[in-house]
């Protein structure tokens, strides 16, 4: 019976993703930007349209508190501490302006820029940098905040995030994970951090131009700085004027809705749901582990992030264009070839670029 289920769960999950996707060659980018599923493309369509025939938007505003609550349910954390912007940097920054003069904030050696930047901009601030795989034991009292992605964007190695949120706890420090190399494909714990972020036009299958946060129910000390109109408790009342009063969610950190990739994000965090975290997650690293199997015994070695759906070549970057006239889309990172892999991936992607790193 139970592997009548699994049969049933995988052709399932197959039938969906076939049913979304069109892919016109091999995609292996999805840490650049992922595709977009074909209901995402519909949902885009309607959007302009209600802006081009001059209909209501209130559909669009209802687009907006679905997807937050799908993100929410996709991280482990209520709706009411998620909150909506542009970009993983602005989430930074909220954060950055909210230590005081002369705080340690901790980070990881070429970590992305966006979950760094602010606070060396800060100017004021004590920013130190680790190696990734010492973060953990980097933490020490005079510490306020340690910031981290999940995920490596340059090479896909994993964080030990709960070492790193048991050190950080240990010595009375705050945590702040960017999750825009993990939602989407791997089980993520939002609830285990002070402050997370993520983009929306990876893992999470989402149109570029929006950005979830999470923070603690207390808003963690955090000021809505950049806070406009859509911040307030009753927004249509709060067009004019100073904000009077906050919105007592996390949506007090909002900023203006990008209602169109908001539209769109709404039926990709859907099929996400429909497909399965477990499901995803399995197929993902499936693929990754394929592909380091097949590079193994051709004699290359990525760097090591076991357990990782990104993979990351040293060496071979300079590849990548060769790749994309193939037909086959990948990165180059610092030099390394970067393959990562999504739902829409197949075994047979994997070994149509094995089969060109042979030429």
């Amino acid at each position: 019976m139970e592997t009548t289920k699994s049969t049933e769960s995988a052709a399932t999950f197959d039938r969906l993703v076939r049913a979304e996707f069109t892919p016109r060659g091999g995609y292996l980018n999805t840490a650049s930007n992922a595709l977009l599923p074909a209901r995402t493309v519909t949902a885009l369509n309607e959007a302009a349209l209600l802006r081009a025939e001059g209909r209501p938007l209130t559909p669009l505003y209802e687009d907006v508190e679905a997807a937050r609550a799908a993100y929410a349910r996709l991280v482990g954390v209520s709706a009411d501490r998620v909150a909506i912007g542009p970009s993983v940097a602005a989430q930074t920054a909220v954060i950055a302006a909210s230590l005081p003069a002369g705080a340690e904030v901790l980070t990881a050696e070429g970590d992305f820029a966006s979950v760094l930047n602010a606070f060396h901009a800060r100017g004021d601030l004590k920013v130190r940098a680790v190696p990734l795989d010492r973060i953990a034991e980097s933490v020490r009292p005079d510490t306020a905040l340690v910031a981290v992605s999940a995920v490596q964007s340059a090479d896909g190695r994993l964080a030990d995030v709960a070492a790193l949120r048991d050190a950080a706890r240990a010595h009375g420090a705050r945590t702040y994970v960017d999750l825009s190399q993990a939602a989407g494909w791997l089980p993520v714990d939002a609830d285990a951090f002070d402050y997370t972020a993520s983009v929306t036009f990876k893992w999470t299958l989402g149109p570029h131009g929006a950005a979830f946060s999470t923070v603690p129910e207390d808003f963690g000390g955090l000021t809505p700085l950049l806070a406009g109109w859509v911040a307030g408790e009753r927004p249509w009342e709060s067009c004019y004027g100073p904000v009077t009063e906050l919105a007592r969610s996390a949506r007090r950190f909002d900023l203006t809705h990008a209602l169109f990739t908001l539209a769109g994000l709404r039926r990709s965090l859907e099929l996400l749901e429909e497909l399965g975290a477990a499901r995803v997650h399995a197929h993902d690293l499936a693929l990754a582990d394929r592909f380091r199997a097949g590079l193994a015994r051709r004699g290359h070695t990525p760097v090591p992030a076991p357990g990782s759906a990104i993979v990351s070549v040293p060496g071979l970057g300079r590849r990548q264009p060769a790749l994309s006239e193939a037909g086959i889309e990948v990165s180059d990172r610092a030099g390394n070839l970067r393959a990562s892999f999504h739902v829409y991936n197949t075994p047979a992607d994997v070994d149509r670029l094995l089969d060109a790193l042979d030429d």
